[in-house]
């Protein structure tokens, strides 16, 4: 198996094989957490524009996203596990766009990789399940980072740990947690002056690794739209 670990929107543009495209914080961790909670069904799409060209067909679809970690005008919610945590979802579909994870699904796909999964470390052991029960030859697995421009360790670890399963060599996770704790992508959860968009709480449960048995699986509808399904791994 040949397990290419991948970086931004550059990296998803050279996926190939079976492709994780990873967003910790926090697209493909709140979708983990929302289909815990009994959502139907995600579909996560690129553009905002074809969020609500979407919603206009399905006024009934729940809408969710973020452009710079805030959320957008007229949505229902953001991009927060922990805000959301208190909703209905049961049975609920939803639409979602966000300024990495979601973006990278339409590079991905566009580079041609045969299966798409999204990535977290609340599913990741899940994750490594999936893979080594498909015995794909190519593993891509494809760092998002900050809007897909600007690396994010907590995305690199997710990759790191993932591809430690699949090679048998585990790392020992705790440290590796507790080191995030100065990067910048998680020093802006502790800024009071974003503790509206970014709650403490969010890093905690986006941090909460192995949380998940299922993955979710990425199929594409159209050009700027996926469909996420859950795959229970047991």
């Amino acid at each position: 198996m040949d397990i290419n670990i991948l970086h931004l929107l550059e990296g998803a543009d050279q996926a190939r094989g079976l492709a994780v495209v990873i967003d910790v914080f926090r697209a493909f961790s709140l979708e983990c957490y929302l289909f815990s909670r009994g959502v139907r069904k995600i579909y996560a799409v690129g553009r905002e524009k074809t969020a609500w060209d979407l919603k206009g067909q399905h006024p009934e679809y729940v809408m969710a996203g973020e452009r710079g970690g805030v959320i957008l005008p007229g949505f229902d919610y953001g991009n927060s596990p922990s805000q959301t945590e208190n909703a209905d979802f049961q049975n609920k579909i939803l639409i979602h766009t966000t300024s990495a994870g979601t973006q990278g699904l339409v590079h991905t796909c566009a580079a041609g990789a045969d299966e798409i999964l999204t990535g977290s470390l609340v599913n990741a052991s899940a994750i490594a399940s999936y893979i080594k029960k498909m015995k794909p030859g190519t593993v891509s697995l494809v760092c998002m980072g900050n809007s897909g421009i600007v690396p994010a360790p907590e995305d690199e670890l997710c990759a790191r740990y993932i591809k430690s399963i699949l090679t048998g060599e585990p790392i020992e996770m705790g440290p590796e947690i507790l080191s995030l704790v100065n990067e910048p992508t998680v020093a802006k959860f502790f800024d009071t002056r974003w503790k509206d968009v970014f709650p403490v709480k969010d890093l905690i449960m986006c941090l909460e690794y192995d949380r998940f048995p299922f993955v979710l699986k990425a199929r594409q509808c159209s050009e700027d739209i996926f469909e996420i399904t859950r795959v229970d791994m047991h």
